[in-house]
């Protein structure tokens, strides 16, 4: 019997971490395997409403006004660009949109009010709908809340020790903050890392810990592999060894068995076999279209390919229900 819990200590999940790594994988498939649903995939597709000038200084970010990475500052896309690229998203396979806005925190002005139109549009279009567009206040996470929004994503990248080496023009409170206005909303929350950054793997260790304490686990926790780009302060770092993202993914896994898993960003780089491990690890869900943002991604034709290969099936939208109907599982047990 697996307990859902959110006392961890930081030497537990080393110890999950650690372990040797087919027994891990083993472990954490076969806790996957307890859900009936597991095979089921979640393709969620990410655009950028809003693209470059970002004030922000995170170290890995091509859209920091402050470095030059070739990146073009684009106004606000019109209504009518987002809800074509959603229609394309949903032909594709996507059953979620991600909609991105390079702010540091979301401002009451015109430009939000345009994405709460987006967001009403988008979940119209019977999709689930996530925006990750900075810091948000309470009053703001509740306004997207009634516009129809489904998920906020805000990754917090990682442990609060390492953050000011990657990040100085916030604090690790605030992404905390910004995710209790969320939850405070009755929004589902989509938080994770990335991985690659420079950062010890005690600090990747820690970063969940912060993830499996929360008062309830996030949603959703997207693994990301940097990808580095020329400008950024990270642009020299190495590729990510498959072996870490199949760790973080397995001990995510089973810290928190009922949170959605994704395999985010990174993919280009990754085989077919590599990913497959990843999905028997215990992800459960992508990022799928030629774009994450401003990087590559593979293409919804390539991934569905993959899918039919894996025996993977495409998660429908609103499989737990609206985010006001989801139920607070964390006092469940799962039997072995």
């Amino acid at each position: 019997m697996i307990q859902i819990r959110h006392d961890w200590t930081k030497e537990e999940i080393s110890e999950i971490y650690y372990t040797p790594l087919l027994d891990l994988i083993y472990q954490a498939a076969t806790i996957h395997r307890e859900n009936k649903d597991y095979s089921e995939v979640q393709i969620s597709s990410l655009i950028s409403v809003k693209t470059g000038g970002c004030p922000e200084d995170c170290a890995y970010c091509p859209q920091a006004a402050r470095y030059n990475t070739g990146v073009n500052v684009h106004a606000i896309l019109p209504k009518e660009e987002v809800i074509a690229a959603a229609e394309k998203a949903k032909a594709g396979g996507a059953s979620r949109l991600c909609m991105g806005a390079a702010w540091r925190e979301v401002r009451d002005n015109r430009d939000f009010d345009k994405v709460l139109e987006m967001v009403t549009a988008v979940n119209g279009l019977g999709m689930e709908v996530c925006c990750t567009l900075g810091m948000l206040t309470e009053n703001q996470a509740q306004r997207l809340a009634d516009a129809g929004l489904y998920a906020y994503n805000h990754n917090l990248d990682t442990s609060e020790d390492d953050y000011k080496r990657i990040i100085t023009t916030r604090t690790y409170d605030d992404r905390l903050d910004t995710i209790k206005n969320v939850r405070k909303a009755k929004i589902s929350v989509c938080s994770g890392g990335i991985i690659g950054l420079g950062e010890r793997e005690e600090d990747r260790i820690a970063m969940l810990k912060t993830l499996a304490n929360m008062p309830q686990h996030p949603e959703s926790v997207p693994v990301n592999a940097l990808v580095p780009v020329q400008g950024t302060p990270l642009a020299d770092q190495p590729r990510v060894s498959v072996w870490d993202m199949v760790r973080m993914i397995a001990t995510a896994r089973i810290i928190m068995p009922k949170t959605v898993v994704r395999l985010s960003a990174g993919r280009t780089e990754m085989s077919t076999v590599e990913q497959a491990l990843c999905f028997m690890a215990g992800a459960n869900s992508i990022f799928a279209g030629e774009k994450l943002l401003t990087t590559p991604n593979p293409s919804f034709d390539t991934d569905m390919a993959m899918f039919e290969l894996l025996g993977l099936t495409p998660r429908k939208a609103f499989k737990n229900g609206r985010p006001q109907q989801i139920p607070v599982i964390e006092e469940e047990t799962i039997v072995a």
